[in-house]
């Protein structure tokens, strides 16, 4: 029972604070760590790809000990701080309210008319480049991150804490997600700088988010039961969700297209290089800027049904 009401609390702290930046994060002090590591990798000459696996066993094994000892040490003060850390930590392993707070400053900025503001914004969230998106693009690119992002910063982690509880250890669960999830966005590139180093993270990324990126689509389509056109949105998740280059991104990123009606992917620009994706959804319509907060409340009413699932699952195998 304890665990429901863990659960609760932390989504309840996300909802309502996200990350404030006058508070500790473990992700930046993760982020740290991946550098720190990753420049002795690359001062000792060793070969990138055997220095890329050591990054990752290395990340892994150090983030599992230290969570490990402060929760022991917790545990040791008293058992109800050890709940009031471990409820603080699963809060922030979750990133619903970032996402949320990121999309709405696009989204009003793009309201206002002010694009070169809203270019600023969106590079802080893609990889593309974004000095000439139109209105247009700015919103697909937006929709585009928080459609995938529901997964790898919202239904994932929530994933990894449900099937930590079932070993009690949730908190190490997530956080080794986390650090993987972490790698792959700082060493998990193809080019040439990094296709070696973070080879393996990125890998083990598309390992780790196989399973949370198809149940949790499929509770990203149940939204349609209550808005949205869940019909379309099953007919674009069958049809579409392998149109990525990742086997993971093109699920949710269908999920949320079907349910909207709109078309997403198609062409960008990196490093001044055009790069054309397969497009997901049928253009049954314009993309409008609306979109993005339809798209919001895609990903928290999916947290929503997903988290209570969960909790029954756990609550019935926990007796």
């Amino acid at each position: 029972m304890i665990e429901m009401y863990i659960i609760f609390l932390a989504l309840i702290l996300d909802f309502l604070f996200g990350d404030p930046y006058f508070i500790p994060h473990p992700i930046v002090y993760i982020g740290k760590l991946i550098s720190y590591i990753e420049n002795k990798i690359r001062k000792s000459k060793m070969d990138l790809k055997i220095g890329g696996f050591l990054l990752l066993i290395l990340v892994l094994m150090i983030v599992f000990i230290i969570i490990s000892i402060i929760l022991f040490i917790a545990n040791k003060i008293h058992p109800v701080f050890n709940i009031v850390i471990t409820i603080y930590l699963l809060y922030t392993s979750l990133a619903a309210k970032c996402l949320r707070d990121e999309g709405i400053k696009i989204y009003k900025v793009l309201k206002k008319g002010d694009i070169k503001k809203a270019r600023i914004l969106i590079s802080y969230l893609v990889g593309r480049d974004t000095e000439n998106l139109s209105e247009d693009e700015i919103t697909r690119a937006t929709v585009e991150t928080i459609a995938e992002n529901t997964i790898d910063g919202v239904l994932a982690p929530l994933f990894y804490i449900f099937i930590g509880f079932l070993v009690e250890m949730p908190v190490q669960f997530v956080f080794l997600y986390k650090s993987i999830n972490t790698l792959d966005s700082m060493v998990g590139y193809t080019n040439k700088k990094y296709k070696d180093i973070g080879y393996f993270s990125a890998k083990l990324d598309d390992v780790v988010n196989f399973i949370p990126a198809r149940i949790g689509s499929f509770f990203m389509i149940l939204v349609g039961l209550l808005k949205y056109d869940i019909k379309n949105g099953f007919k674009i998740f069958i049809r579409d969700r392998f149109n990525h280059k990742s086997p993971n991104a093109g699920f949710p990123e269908s999920a949320v297209a079907g349910l909207l009606n709109i078309q997403i992917g198609g062409e960008n620009i990196y490093f001044g290089e055009k790069i054309y994706k397969p497009t997901i959804g049928d253009k049954n319509r314009t993309l409008e800027i609306e979109d993005i907060n339809r798209t919001i409340n895609i990903m928290y009413i999916s947290e929503i049904l997903f988290s209570l699932f969960f909790i029954v699952i756990v609550f019935v195998i926990g007796g």
